[in-house]
């Protein structure tokens, strides 16, 4: 009975790890993020204005309000809406800042400091 439990546990393991990988969407774009004044962010440098539906997400993938944030240059992924206004934003963990944003995809490749 326990060898049966034990080989269920290691089946699942990888099944574990990727429900813990988030999905960024294809027209994700990464950059350093740095809070400002509500409805203002500053990404890249550039202020940039969220739109009435942003949605800030951190690490554990848990919506943020955005007058929680501190710190300065977070490095992030973020999605535009068709206004060129930033929709959604991804804090990134260090495991999913080392990696490279999938082909296609627009963005330099920034890493954490």
């Amino acid at each position: 009975m326990w060898k049966r439990r034990s080989l269920a546990v290691l089946l699942m393991l990888p099944l574990l790890a990727l429900a813990d990988s988030r999905p960024f969407p294809p027209d994700a774009k990464r950059g350093k993020m740095t809070p400002a004044w509500h409805p203002s962010i500053v990404i890249d440098g550039k202020k940039r204005t969220l739109s009435p539906a942003a949605r800030i997400f951190n690490q554990d993938n848990m919506i943020e309000m955005p007058a929680s944030l501190r710190g300065e240059n977070l490095l992030v992924n973020y999605q535009e809406d068709s206004d060129g206004q930033i929709l959604n934003v991804w804090i990134l963990t260090r495991e999913e800042a080392s990696q490279r944003l999938p082909a296609g995809q627009t963005g330099r490749r920034l890493t954490a400091e």
